[in-house]
Order: structure tokens, then sequence, then C-alpha cells
């Protein structure tokens, strides 16, 4: 393991505010109409997202500054601690209903998801469990099969609330981590077929899930139904041309496109702001992600090598999903866009992860 500290890397930390700095923004502008008409307060979404950024930021640099070989100590806890939650969460007057989901713990307004929370513990884990059995990788059944009981069953308590979306970024992110490790590519082509054999009978098994795809193929099939929300999406990116209609010009946000501030806040952005706004965020995550996987190709120690692979797996696959969806390539998950979409638990999270990686990047070489 490499002893000598070093300063965080400054782009990362660039390209880490740049895209908070937008997500506040864009939060206010998608969602000052929605606001004003349900609580007479524009500014309602954008005050609760400036608390939770304010605490994410004491996190992240916090966490910046605290030596990642300490959280390899608190991984087996952190998890089953995250389990009990994934229970909890289940459990009729305990786990609290939003979207049509059971995935949140809390009170009122107040509440924490606790699926985010086991994305980063289930990585945690998989780091420290796979760095300690390097040598057992190649083997299917001592290597291999336990850690992906062990994802498999993180998956499917998931999958009970359900939460497809939150669940196919952390097996996206978790199979980085296993396939970096040094799991061999043949074992998990195999694992892809059963996952994509598995996925299409989890889409075959719900009628929502199975409308989604039917109207992401073809949304015009119905039009106000299952295929509005990709219909709005695409009515906003269309006309932002170039450079957009301008910051706070958007038509689709007053009411015509659902979850403005969140799922499809990417798609606010495009109409304002344009090509080149929309080219601007991704440019800043592509930076983000880039500094992340430098610092996972240069750390010497296997531990945070994985760590960091499989934070900067979680940013990757949420980004891809998130912009995929809102775009036309993928059927609505209902997946975030990170550090810009409204939330509480998602951005405090993802912002504590980001200091680990930061203070990784101080251990590279």
């Amino acid at each position: 393991m490499v002893k000598s500290r070093t300063t965080p890397d400054i782009w990362m930390i660039v390209a880490t505010l740049g895209i908070l700095a937008i997500g506040v923004v864009m939060v206010y502008s998608a969602s000052a109409v929605a606001a004003f008409h349900d609580y007479g307060d524009k500014f309602y979404y954008v005050k609760r997202q400036l608390i939770f950024a304010g605490i994410g930021v004491a996190a992240m640099f916090a966490t910046m500054n605290i030596d990642y070989t300490r959280w390899k100590k608190w991984a087996p806890a952190g998890l089953i601690v995250c389990f009990a939650f994934l229970v909890m969460v289940l459990i009729p007057g305990i786990g609290v209903v939003r979207g049509g989901a059971r995935s949140w713990l809390g009170i009122g307004s107040l509440g924490i998801q606790p699926s985010e929370f086991m994305k980063l513990a289930m990585i945690l884990f998989l780091a420290r469990m796979l760095s300690e059995r390097q040598n057992e990788l190649g083997s299917f059944t001592k290597g291999l099969l336990p850690p992906l009981a062990i994802l498999g069953t993180a998956f499917g308590l998931i999958m009970l609330q359900p939460d497809l979306g939150t669940g196919a970024v952390m097996i996206g992110a978790s199979l980085l981590v296993i396939y970096v490790a040094g799991a061999k590519v043949s074992h998990l082509a195999g694992l892809g077929a059963i996952g994509l054999a598995g996925f299409v009978g989890l889409i075959a098994s719900a009628p929502y899930r199975l409308a989604r795809i039917t109207a992401f193929l073809d949304p015009w099939q119905d039009p106000r139904g299952d295929g509005y929300q990709a219909i709005q999406s695409l009515f906003a990116i269309g006309p932002g041309g170039l450079v957009g209609l301008g910051l706070g010009m958007s038509r689709q946000k007053y009411n015509y496109l659902p979850e403005p501030q969140t799922d499809f806040i990417f798609s606010i952005l495009a109409e304002e702001l344009g090509f080149i706004g929309g080219s601007l965020l991704l440019v800043l995550f592509l930076l983000l992600i880039w500094r992340g996987m430098r610092t996972a190709i240069t750390i010497s120690d296997p531990f945070g090598s994985f760590l960091a692979a499989g934070i900067v797996g979680i940013i990757g696959t949420q980004v891809l999903m998130n912009v995929g969806v809102v775009i036309g390539l993928l059927p609505v998950t209902g997946i975030t866009l990170p550090l810009v979409s409204y939330g509480g638990s998602s951005l405090t999270l993802l912002l504590t992860a980001l200091g680990i990686l930061l203070n990784l990047s101080r251990y590279s070489r």
C-alpha cells in the first residue's frame, strides 16, 4: 500500500463542484413552477437542495481527509446495517411508499432511502472481500460465487420494493469491481447471459415494466399513458437546439413533463441551455470519471483500487442510465442524474463517496 500522501486530485474537485453548482441552478429552474403550485414557494425545492448540498460537501471534505483504509474495517458492519434497513423498509407501517415503491424510511418529507446506502456499502464490502481473495477469483465456486450470492440477495431485497433502477446501478458498479479484481471474462459472460434472461423475466413478470418497454419501443402507441414521459422529454430536448431557449425559459416544466427536478432534469437543462449546455455537463462528468479511473489504475493497494473503480462505476452507470432514458435510448427506470437531480440521501451519499474517492487520489502515483 502506498503510504506517501499527496494533495487530492484538483480536477476531480473542480468537476464535482462544477456539476453540483449546475445542479443547484437547474433544480431551481426546473422546480420553481411546481414548487409554487404545490407549496406557494418557488424556492421550496432549491432551499432543501442547498441544505443537502451543504451537508454533502461538508461530508465530502471530511471523508477526503479520512484515511480510506479505515473503511475496510467497517465494511462488513456497514453491509449488515444496510441489509437490516432493506428488510425494515419492506415492513408495512415502517417503510414509506413514494412513487409506487416502498423505498423509504422516515416521517413525512424527512426520510432516507436505504437502497442508496446499500450501493456504497456493497462497493466497500466487495472491495475488501475481493482484495483478500484475489488468488481465488479464478475459481467460480470459491472466488466468484460468494460475492455474487451477497450481491444477488441485496438486489432481491431492492426488487421487492420494487426499484429496478437502483438495483441495476448497484449491479453494474459491483460487476465492474468484480471484473477489475480479476474475475474470468468467461465466467462474467456466462453470468451476463443468465442476468439478461433474468432481466427479461423481471420485465415479463410485472405488467407496468412490460408497458414501459412497449412504450420505449414506440411511445406514440400510448402518448397519454406509458409513452407520455418519453414524448414530453423529447419535446423538451428538441426545441433547445444549439444554445437553448434561455435559463428559466423552459415550457415543459409547466406541468407537461413529470418529475422535471429529478428524473428528467437533463431534459429541462437541454431545453434551456441547449446542446452546448448539455455537452458541458457531460464533459464535466467525463472529467470526473476519467480522474476517478486514473486513481483506480495508479493506486497500488488492491482494496483502494477496487473501491475507486466501484465509486466511479456508480456514477458512470447512473449517468448512462439517466441520460439514456431522457434522450429515448433506454426505457424509463426512475434513475436520477448524479449531483444534479433533486434529492437528499442520494446527493449526500454520493458526495460522501466522492470524498472517499478524493482521499484515494491522495495515494495514487
